[in-house]
């Protein structure tokens, strides 16, 4: 069998290959992109920290339920 350039042993296309990575890599790129500019770091460790007090608030609660 005659080796055809731009193709594997196996029959891919090596630049159609080479071209959908591309496009996926660009679409990644944009997707990561469009979240990290929508979201405020700051806001978000303050939303956590709340979450984790009013969590360790509500298990105190039932701790002491128990106890008794």
């Amino acid at each position: 069998m005659a080796k055809q350039p731009n193709k594997t042993q196996a029959g891919t296309n090596v630049q159609q290959v080479k071209q959908q990575n591309a496009q996926a890599g660009q679409a990644q790129q944009q997707f990561g992109t469009e979240f990290a500019s929508e979201t405020n770091a700051q806001e978000v460790k303050q939303q956590n920290q709340q979450s984790a007090a009013k969590k360790a608030q509500a298990s105190g609660g039932q701790n002491q339920g128990q106890q008794r």
